[in-house]
């Protein structure tokens, strides 16, 4: 098997690329945590995870201590988290919040309601990579599970390839995390990477809007 592809190494944690299709906890088969913990030859320890078919970045730390950190940030929306996703449908706008909770709803997947007592929030860029195809820059002010995907969802432009929500069959999901960015003991660190599956995600590389999304903390959120 390829190996997983390691984005940065720091002596408190891994950032590391999971590939679309890959389970985070080990199923049938190990997931992305045991295979790296093989080939890095070290202990990690989750602090955030990916659902089974989105890809791009996961952070893991190398200590119960950095564990612990680590969590709290996330806890506290203290980690910057930016997403691309793909859509074919023209969304109800095209761009601006989506807010509300979430519910299950049938087979494992979540509804957006009305109601705000607990609300997902999310803000979202769009743009027109040709016909029938727009790509989404998102940014998840709170971390609930599928909640990009339940956004989307509620646009009436579920995520290409998704289809639990409605999206159209494709060669994968196409949602990926792009970049992540937080304090760290006084340093502001940042990571990003380029989603490597989905012939899809390559007419968004070769396009213009992705040079001007390489930074998006510099965007209006």
């Amino acid at each position: 098997m390829d190996k997983i592809g390691i984005i940065a190494q720091h002596e408190d944690f891994v950032v590391a690329y999971k590939p679309c299709g890959m389970s985070f906890h080990s199923e049938t088969e190990a997931g992305f945590v045991a295979l790296l913990e093989q080939q890095l030859n070290l202990s990690l320890y989750p602090v955030h995870r990916l659902d089974k078919p989105t890809s791009g970045l996961l952070v893991l730390a190398t200590s119960s201590e950095a564990a612990a950190k680590l969590t709290n940030l996330f806890t506290e929306r203290q980690v910057n988290k930016f997403y691309f996703a793909l859509i074919k449908d023209k969304p109800k706008k095209k761009q601006g919040w989506v807010k509300g909770d979430m519910a299950k709803s049938r087979r494992g997947t979540y509804k957006l309601l009305k109601s705000q007592t607990n609300p997902a929030i999310t803000r979202f860029y769009s743009a027109s990579l040709g016909a029938g195809l727009r790509a989404c820059l998102m940014k998840p002010f709170s971390g609930k599970t599928h909640q990009l995907r339940v956004a989307l969802k509620s646009l009436s432009a579920p995520i290409l390839g998704d289809e639990s929500y409605g999206g159209s069959s494709a060669d994968r999901v196409y949602l990926h995390a792009f970049y992540l960015a937080f304090d760290w003991y006084g340093e502001y660190v940042s990571f990003s990477a380029a989603p490597r599956e989905g012939e899809h995600f390559m007419q968004l590389l070769a396009h213009d809007i992705y040079n001007s999304w390489q930074k998006p903390e510099q965007l209006e959120w």
